[in-house]
């Protein structure tokens, strides 16, 4: 009986010429020398399908909760995106220059403004909030999803301010609860500061970039109308993200509300500032009236300290700028007569891309410096920010505004770094959650302001930039006065402790 041949298996383990891996063809490379099979090509694919999930979930964040709210900020991100695309293309590109003018005036007029009158009253009765603020983060996107729908039903009617009003306001609460949320979310690889920087970037790469430029391409391809409906889709999807938020994003027992204005009570850590008392007689019952009433008024309205409010003050000057900008860099390409509708839409697309590099750039640099001294980078950034507007101001031309867009933006990315810094330095941890509350709030009424602004100033670059140049000088003069103790406007500057008194034990 003669012995079958052994199979061929030896030859390929010795590597002769013959030999060749099972599933390659003769001659062919073996795996891992450079070749990518099916097998490795899928894994590449994977891996790079797999990078956002793991950008979520990094540094603890999936453990502390702040992945959840991570998809929360995206999807807000994405919905303020889509709504821009929707109405842009409404009141302003589909209109003469004076008709669109009259349309954002409009829109303002309907909208912002009324804002401008709620936006106040936001952060304080949000303060209140005692429980259900996963509940009130999912409310607004609820909301938005029915009032996109509403909009998309009645686009081409009144309907349209109020219901833009409704998402402003919902987006801005949403905002406000969120910087209430973020601190009892952070894990322990990351402080509060980098956060917030890393929220933002996440939020405008993957909200405002990817999500706007689907928006932008249904938008081409189909009607406004479309990216409403996409808009109410992406609102509900943020409506359970937001339940999945862990219940330690809830208000804590002990949590104070924070306070802009200061009449001199509440002294600071490690200054003199003793008030003087009144030197009329007092009885026990008005003895223990006035101590109740004083601490009462403590509880509620714990002041910000001298140093973050000057960081305000410096942040805010930056962010009237990028609402400035943002409108009226539009108005300007509109109204050049003599440029043609692609020229139009390279100015735009270049100021554009100049904010959106500075402020990815802005959110990366802030997450890497230190921050010990947070007041210097947001006065650096509000006297740098004023001196591009005074040197565009001169210049007059496009080239001027796109620099300016950029030293803006980035500006204002490592400005809102730093307060958030200072807030997490100097305010006690019961009132931090609703100081960044009242400090959004504030930064998003600059924005309004610079955006007003935008459409009322003529569509002349040397006006435009030496109104806002004046203006800005201002609020950085007001910093600068409050850091060193005094103030142009009374009870928002610096009469006031560097730092709010410790919490009592």
């Amino acid at each position: 009986m003669t012995r079958s041949r052994p199979p061929f298996r030896g030859r390929a383990r010795s590597g002769s010429a013959h030999g060749s891996a099972p599933g390659q063809s003769p001659g062919s490379a073996p795996r891992g020398a450079g070749s990518t099979g099916p097998r490795q090509r899928l894994t590449v694919f994977g891996r790079v399908i797999d990078l956002p999930r793991r950008m979520f979930h990094a540094e603890g964040a999936r453990e502390s909760g702040l992945a959840q709210l991570s998809y929360t900020t995206v999807a807000n991100f994405s919905i303020d995106a889509m709504l821009a695309v929707a109405l842009a293309n409404t009141l302003f590109f589909s209109a003469a220059t004076a008709e669109s003018r009259t349309n954002v005036a409009l829109y303002l007029l309907m909208t912002v403004a009324p804002f401008a009158v709620i936006a106040p009253i936001i952060g304080p009765a949000l303060d209140r909030l005692r429980r259900g603020r996963r509940f009130t983060l999912s409310l607004t996107f609820t909301l938005r999803a029915v009032l996109a729908v509403i909009l998309a039903l009645n686009f081409h009617s009144l309907l349209l301010y109020p219901c833009a009003l409704g998402m402003l306001v919902l987006s801005k609460t949403y905002g406000v609860v969120r910087a209430s949320c973020t601190p009892y979310l952070v894990p322990p690889q990351l402080d509060l500061v980098r956060t917030n920087s890393r929220l933002t970037i996440l939020g405008h790469v993957f909200g405002s970039l990817v999500a706007g430029g689907i928006a932008a391409g249904v938008a081409y391809l189909f009607d406004s109308r479309e990216v409403l409906w996409l808009l109410a889709i992406a609102a509900l999807v943020g409506a359970y993200l937001c339940m999945t938020i862990p219940p330690s994003a809830e208000f804590h027992e002990g949590d104070e509300s924070a306070s802009f204005a200061y009449f001199g009570h509440d002294g600071g850590a490690g200054e003199d500032n003793t008030v003087a008392a009144a030197s009329a007689p007092t009885t026990p019952i008005r003895t223990a009236a006035r101590a109740g009433f004083a601490q009462m008024r403590r509880v509620l309205t714990r002041p910000l300290g001298r140093d973050v409010i000057a960081n305000l003050w410096a942040e805010s000057s930056v962010r009237m700028l990028t609402g400035f900008m943002t409108l009226y860099v539009a108005f300007v390409a509109k109204s050049t007569e003599d440029a043609a509708a692609t020229e139009q839409v390279a100015m735009l697309g270049a100021a554009g891309a100049a904010a959106g590099i500075g402020t990815f750039a802005g959110n990366a640099l802030g997450a890497r410096i230190p921050l010990g001294h947070s007041t210097r980078i947001t006065m650096t950034a509000g006297v740098a920010a004023t001196a591009a507007t005074i040197v565009a101001a001169f210049l007059g031309n496009v080239e001027a505004a796109v620099v300016l867009a950029l030293v803006a933006a980035l500006a204002s990315a490592l400005g809102k770094v730093a307060l958030d810094a200072s807030i997490q330095t100097d305010i006690p941890d019961r009132g931090r959650s609703s100081a960044f509350g009242r400090s959004e709030t504030a930064l998003q009424m600059s924005w309004v302001l610079g955006g007003a602004l935008g459409v009322l100033l003529p569509t002349d670059f040397t006006i435009g930039f030496t109104v806002l140049a004046v203006l800005s000088a201002l609020m950085v003069t007001q910093a600068v006065l409050t850091r060193k103790g005094t103030s142009l406007v009374p009870w928002v500057g610096g009469n006031r402790p560097r730092r709010p008194a410790p919490e009592s034990s």
